[in-house]
């Protein structure tokens, strides 16, 4: 298994960051090679469909992406949807994101915009034959700490996540594996 956790909030006092840690944190219980990539040091330019490809960042990103099972987005959410660096991200790395398996952790302002990564889970599924995780985080201002980090709830709810998605990249990399072929004499 080689986890990583994807922060993609611009924000400098990014809530969705504290998210991205915590499973950071979660998959480091079970995995020494669970990664954590943080957009915010990682800059991307603007997908163009052309020249932007070519930016220093998204080959290494691409070949991250490629190389990790199973995969967390944590995305702070705004005007119900989440947030366009992380729809940025999957336009620049395109393929490698090909049968995955992808989970999401959300910060929100509200309860109202519990929906908001649909889009991206449904490009996802289209576009690249993810398997979504159906559980997701979703966590709102009361859901954190002064410092940043998430309260006790949604701790136990990320290392939840967390665990589904370990298990189902586990079952998915067996459903995926060629068959065996019996021997012939």
């Amino acid at each position: 298994m080689n986890p990583l956790v994807i922060s993609c909030s611009l924000n400098p006092d990014s809530r969705s960051a504290g998210l991205a840690r915590q499973a950071h944190e979660s998959f480091r219980q079970v995995s020494n090679d669970a990664k954590l990539i943080d957009l915010r040091q990682t800059p991307l330019p603007i997908c163009d469909g052309g020249p932007s490809y070519q930016h220093g960042s998204v080959g290494p990103l691409a070949a991250a992406i490629s190389d990790a099972d199973p995969i967390l987005l944590a995305v702070p959410v705004y005007n119900y949807y989440g947030n366009a660096a992380a729809k940025n991200l999957i336009e620049l790395t395109g393929r490698a994101w090909t049968g995955k398996v992808v989970g999401f952790l959300c910060a929100a302002g509200g309860q109202g915009s519990y929906m908001s990564v649909m889009s991206l889970a449904n490009s996802l599924m289209l576009d690249f034959r993810c398997l979504i995780v159906p559980r997701f985080v979703y966590a709102t201002g009361e859901h954190f700490n002064e410092d940043g980090s998430v309260n006790d709830t949604i701790a136990r709810r990320t290392d939840e996540l967390c665990e589904t998605a370990a298990g189902l990249a586990e079952a998915w990399e067996q459903a995926q594996a060629p068959a065996g072929r019996a021997e012939v004499n």
